[in-house]
């Protein structure tokens, strides 16, 4: 096979970086040899040149120079691993402005500037992947542009950051506190030392927003989902969720729902919740992810594997670099097409099962009392348990389906309540 030589720009060499070096230098004989590209990295852009890295390359590629890379004629294709805002969305347009495709893993990136960066690849007529911008190592990305892009999808679902399975992993099975399981976490390079961006489900919501433009059609972007994060979670809320059959991870969901005004809106969110152990997602555990794309003529089809990691996530960005250097010469790009601003479901219109935890006076006539609460604002009662503590009793309990708004005046509503002393935790449940 005759071969095509492919130059490649790789801007950062953190732990991706270096792990698509190897990578690359491993398989380039074998990807030679299967699709006739000679791939090689050409210059690698870094912060600091003198910094001792372990790749499999000569000094003389590292350079500080980003504009000594970009629109680099003897330069085919960029690969963006640095991260962050900026620099990266102006080298990537600058890029793209100059013909060079472009290959990236960043998620914060996309969720916030995607539809611009969409925009410039599709003027110039060359490729944009992200496959590792979602899901490490899992190939959803591809599907959902590619061989799902005719099915009209209804619904995405998922656990997609493997730092915040892990630690509620660690908590499930082993019984440790959340601040114990995150130190962990961070000792074994799966959380930072600053975890905000993944405990507080923000690195979930770029993730959900950029599948929900894929799936929808639509410029979904981060500011439009909804988050909450697992920080609040304790071991006493895993063990009665266990006790009720279920256990708890941090859900990713995107879902088309149709208003009262018969409009399509798009929901994005990313919460902690119970999930029922006969549920898929209940086996996912450690830092793997898995995600759910349900779809009208396809049913539901799911995507499971190592969501976090070098080497996993190298191994998406190097499937990515094989597709755009073929299609770049073939002459062709995969491009995103045009994107609308949807309409973005308020989160009071959201309807779910919720558990609810609250601790109350141990005395007669209480049940009774929280019950009466429950039923005057509509909101029906699918199971309850009961549990005495020294002076207090602790209620849980577990509703039917339920309009958001409807279960936030049922919260005020316990909260007033004398015999009310707290409400310690109100999650949802996954049901379907």
């Amino acid at each position: 096979m005759k071969s095509s030589s492919i130059h490649i720009g790789l801007l950062g060499c953190g732990t991706v970086g270096a792990a698509l070096v190897h990578l690359l230098t491993e398989q380039r004989d074998s990807v030679k040899h299967r699709t006739g590209l000679d791939l090689s990295i050409e210059a690698i852009v870094v912060n600091d040149i003198n910094k001792e890295r372990s790749i499999p390359l000569p000094n003389e590629v590292l350079t500080t120079d980003a504009s000594s890379v970009i629109g680099n004629p003897e330069i085919n294709l960029i690969v963006e691993v640095m991260g962050g805002i900026e620099p990266a969305r102006e080298l990537i347009l600058g890029a793209l402005n100059s013909g060079q495709p472009v290959v990236t893993a960043n998620k914060e990136l996309l969720a916030q500037h995607g539809a611009e960066l969409y925009a410039a690849a599709e003027k110039s007529g060359v490729d944009l992947l992200f496959e590792a911008a979602v899901a490490g190592g899992i190939p959803v990305v591809r599907p959902l542009r590619e061989s799902l892009s005719g099915e009209p999808i209804t619904r995405i679902r998922g656990i997609i950051n493997g730092t915040t399975n892990f630690i509620l992993t660690r908590m499930t099975q082993d019984g440790v506190s959340f601040d114990e399981a995150l130190l962990e976490a961070q000792e074994l390079g799966y959380a930072e030392l600053d975890s905000t961006y993944d405990v507080e489900g923000y690195d979930a919501g770029a993730k959900i927003a950029i599948l929900a433009t894929l799936a929808f059609g639509a410029d979904v972007t981060s500011e439009d989902v909804q988050h909450e994060g697992i920080s609040g979670i304790t071991v006493e809320d895993i063990k009665f969720a266990d006790r009720l059959g279920h256990c708890i991870k941090l859900v990713a969901v995107a879902e088309q729902i149709i208003n009262q005004e018969g409009k399509s809106e798009i929901g994005v969110r990313v919460y902690p919740a119970l999930i029922p152990f006969d549920h898929p997602l209940a086996a996912v555990n450690g830092s793997f992810n898995a995600v759910f794309v349900e779809g009208d003529a396809v049913g539901e089809l799911m995507f499971y594997g190592p969501g976090a990691g070098g080497r996993p996530t190298a191994s998406a960005v190097f499937g990515d670099v094989i597709d755009a250097s073929g299609n770049l010469q073939r002459s062709h790009g995969s491009l995103i097409g045009a994107l609308d601003r949807p309409l973005i479901c308020p989160p009071e219109s959201f309807e779910s099962s919720f558990y609810l935890n609250l601790k109350v006076e141990d005395q007669p006539g209480v049940l009774a009392r929280v019950a009466e609460v429950f039923e005057n604002h509509g909101v029906s009662i699918q199971s309850m348990e009961q549990e005495g503590m020294a002076s207090e009793a602790r209620l849980t309990f577990i509703t039917h389906s339920v309009h958001e708004k409807d279960l936030l005046h049922t919260l005020e509503s316990l909260k007033s309540l004398d015999v009310v002393s707290n409400v310690d935790s109100v999650l949802r449940v996954v049901g379907d």
